[in-house]
């Protein structure tokens, strides 16, 4: 109290209890709870701007990405088509192993993806919308140098301009299986390096062994020509293309394999009327041959009409074959149904 009047109290909170800091909490309240919405937004936006990221660094996964024609979704004819079906296998057998199996190499922000005797393709590692993946080739044929093989071509890949895209695959001796290089030579034109220990062997890609008897037999007879002089290099070398052919190991022409199909049809026409009464000839003997077996087994012999051509009129034929047949004299002959004992002598 000075003068007589009485000294000022300090403000009184809610509570009756001086505070020198309720005044300041009175001009600067405390933010009211947040609205439900407003917590939402909030998480959306830290989520949109990263609003509460760390500012560690971030790690990288490196997957092939699922833009373009890349993306899984996409309907099934926006994704990649092969042109033709791959050739058949063919070539050493020890390299069979190797069908159904595929291998990757990544050269700057490519991806490619070889497959033996399927194909080879390449998947560009980017995010943009129309990543380019594309087909560079289909199993073909093999790539063959002084009577061995090299490589493995994969032709009529994804359209390049005014061609098609294609691969040669070299076989090269390895510690594993694994794409080891690519480039791409020229346009459209590309080449791959595939390590495997099955190649290491010197005799592993030798052409000659994998061939038929038959096949080896005319190598033999197109060599011997031409250390006789018989034939030239280059004759020699359309015959070995030949034999080539013929085992699968080089795919044949389009006009190659028109030619062979009008082979095979022209084979089942008859050239001359004489030869097709010769062969008509053949026939009708045989089917006399054949009357007279089926008579001797008690079997009759009756022309398919309407009233005679149920299986069981004919099983009761076959049943009440004479007995006789059985313990007779020609015990070494039988019917090729039979399930008999008897020697097969015709």
């Amino acid at each position: 109290m000075v003068g007589g009047a009485p000294a000022p109290q300090p403000p009184r909170d809610v509570t009756g209890r001086t505070g020198r800091n309720s005044a300041a909490r009175g001009a600067f309240p405390l933010p009211r709870a947040m609205a439900a919405w407003e917590l939402v937004l909030l998480a959306l936006l830290s989520a949109r701007f990263g609003l509460f990221t760390s500012a560690g660094k971030m790690k990288i996964v490196e997957e092939p990405n699922t833009f373009g024609l890349n993306n899984p979704f996409l309907p099934q004819t926006n994704r990649l088509l092969p042109k033709m079906a791959p050739s058949p296998i063919s070539g050493p057998a020890h390299l069979f192993r190797l069908a159904g199996k595929c291998f990757s190499f990544v050269e700057s922000t490519y991806k490619y993806e070889f497959c033996p005797f399927n194909n080879v393709t390449q998947h560009e590692q980017t995010f943009r919308w129309n990543a380019y993946s594309g087909i560079l080739g289909i199993w073909h044929e093999w790539e063959i140098y002084n009577n061995t093989f090299v490589g493995m071509w994969m032709r009529e890949g994804d359209s390049c301009e005014t061609k098609t895209r294609e691969t040669k695959v070299l076989l090269l001796c390895g510690k594993n299986n694994k794409l080891a290089h690519v480039s791409e030579p020229s346009t459209c034109v590309y080449s791959l390096t595939f390590e495997t220990p099955l190649a290491c062997h010197p005799h592993s890609l030798l052409v000659y062994p994998t061939l038929t008897e038959a096949l080896r037999r005319k190598w033999d007879e197109a060599e011997q020509s031409l250390y006789d002089e018989l034939i030239t290099e280059q004759g020699y070398k359309k015959l070995l293309k030949e034999i080539f052919e013929e085992a699968g190991l080089l795919r044949a022409t389009e006009e190659k394999e028109i030619e062979k199909k009008n082979k095979k049809l022209k084979s089942l026409e008859f050239e001359t009327v004489e030869k097709c009464n010769k062969e008509y000839k053949k026939l009708s003997e045989e089917i006399i041959r054949l009357k007279d077996l089926l008579t001797q087994h008690g079997v009759v012999y009756e022309r398919n009409t309407a009233e005679n051509t149920s299986a069981e009129h004919i099983i009761h034929k076959v049943v009440t074959a004479k007995p006789s047949v059985l313990n007779g004299s020609k015990a070494n002959e039988h019917l090729r149904e039979d399930t008999g004992i008897w020697n097969d002598t015709f």
